[in-house]
């Protein structure tokens, strides 16, 4: 079982800084091959400063099903998701393909899927590499993002078999246009859900709003709520720390949020990963998840008009948090 306790400034990344958040620099890199060969650059440092990865992971393991966090680049992950009968494997989001492949040879699996959350190089950089070494597998994704090799879109609530591994795709924008999650049913191994939420949703935080608005981020966020509080979620990237440290500042009388800063500063001094966490834990301190909060509500002195419609009223809280995010500079 798994332990649930215990440059390009723009991007969704805490050591590139800046509020560009979309226009002209976005664009290039998401749009044009400047964004990949950045990339490419992103991948040859990260390899150097971090040659076993920037995290020390601990597999989770459940009856029939193996899920294999691999650090990649300064702070994302990939997932080895694994049918440990057949010896059938997805993997998530592979960011580096030597890290990936690397971890495929070491299980002895077969690479059968390819899920990808969205197009973002840091996330979908290492599908033709690995389309190449592993020439049935399948790339899924939503076709409103530039999927590199996607070979099979899927549509929101389609629902994909590996082996006897069954994910349901969801679509989640905001982040960007396409954005998907993806759910492993985790009932037939005794196990709970298994989010893979890319730049949905991380360790106390959300991803930044490069084409959605604040309504449509929120529409996206209460799709994950609605999973289930014993849900397991696996996010895109090792933000725990900063995350919990600029929920703190919002919530200073918190003691879930105390609780867990104390043991992610503990974990991250150890290089240990902080994931998975909890749906029901992230509630009780994640502030893009308790944008509902009247305590929240007042320390970003917003008042719910007359008329005004709740979640209207939420999303109003959730664009004070993220601008108030990607202002925060941690020391």
């Amino acid at each position: 079982m798994c332990s649930l306790w215990g440059s390009w400034p723009w991007l969704e990344v805490p050591s590139r800084r800046g509020l560009l958040g979309g226009g002209l620099g976005y664009s290039l890199y998401a749009r044009t091959r400047l964004g990949y060969l950045f990339y490419q650059r992103q991948v040859k440092k990260a390899r150097e400063r971090y040659p076993l990865g920037h995290s020390v992971p601990q597999p989770c393991h459940f009856p029939g099903v193996k899920i294999l966090p691999i650090p990649v680049l300064s702070n994302n992950y990939s997932y080895l998701v694994i049918d440990t009968g057949s010896g059938q494997a997805a993997v998530v989001d592979p960011s580096d393909p030597l890290a990936v492949q690397a971890a495929i040879e070491e299980e002895g699996v077969m690479l059968e899927a390819i899920f990808c959350t969205h197009k973002h190089w840091d996330h979908s950089g290492g599908n033709a590499a690995l389309r190449q070494q592993h020439g049935s597998c399948k790339v899924y994704g939503s076709t409103l993002d530039a999927i590199p090799e996607l070979t099979n879109p899927l549509e929101d609530k389609e629902k994909v078999k590996v082996g006897c591994l069954t994910f349901e795709a969801l679509a989640t924008p905001g982040h960007t246009v396409g954005h998907m999650v993806y759910v492993l049913d985790g009932e037939p191994f005794g196990a709970p859900p298994c989010l893979f939420s890319g730049d949905l949703l991380f360790l106390a935080g959300c991803g930044r709003l490069f084409e959605g608005s604040p309504e449509t981020m929120l529409a996206s966020l209460d799709v994950a709520v609605g999973l289930g509080e014993d849900t397991l979620l696996w996010p895109g990237h090792e933000y725990a720390l900063e995350c919990l440290t600029f929920a703190s500042l919002l919530e200073l009388d918190n003691p879930a949020l105390e609780q867990k800063l104390q043991w992610a500063t503990q974990q991250r001094q150890e290089k240990r990963s902080t994931c998975p966490s909890t749906l029901g834990e992230e509630q009780t301190y994640n502030p893009f998840l308790r944008t509902h909060r009247p305590e929240l509500q007042a320390v970003l002195g917003l008042r719910r008009d007359g008329g005004e419609h709740p979640d209207a009223f939420r999303a109003r809280v959730l664009k004070e948090v993220r601008r108030r995010k990607d202002l925060y500079k941690p020391t």
